[in-house]
């Protein structure tokens, strides 16, 4: 069993939202404003809720906008690197993917020519960024 749609927010809300350019409230303001009312928050947790969507929404647009314009590969994972056209030792790719290097807030500097056998020298820094910390 699903949950009926909330009503949508009164015209004049929307086109505030949209002039101040808020669109991640915009969009979760039906169903907070709906929970809300349902739960009787206090109009302080509304607003944060509210915000913390919108914060959250503006986090993520701007790492998408960033990882867009540098320009790297995208769509790679651990799943389809291939370990042995690498010149990093087996050894050394494992220990890199486990990330226990970030949580002892060490560094990480990758050197060499710029395609090695085929590979790009960053693309082995990417599949570190898509596994989860």
């Amino acid at each position: 069993m699903s949950m009926p749609d909330p009503p949508p927010i009164p015209d004049e809300l929307d086109r505030l939202l949209r002039r101040m350019r808020l669109p991640h409230l915009r969009h979760s303001a039906p169903h907070v404003l709906a929970t809300a009312r349902a739960q009787r928050w206090d109009p302080a947790e509304v607003l944060r809720v509210l915000i913390t969507d919108e914060v959250a929404g503006r986090d993520a647009a701007t790492r998408r906008t960033r990882r867009t314009n540098a320009a790297f590969p995208t769509g790679k994972t651990f799943a389809t690197w291939r370990p042995d056209e690498s010149s990093i030792s087996e050894a050394t790719q494992n220990a890199l993917s486990t990330l226990e290097w970030i949580h002892r807030h060490e560094n990480l500097a990758v050197t060499g020519p710029s395609v090695i056998k085929g590979i790009q020298s960053s693309s082995f820094c990417l599949y570190n960024d898509t596994t989860p910390l």
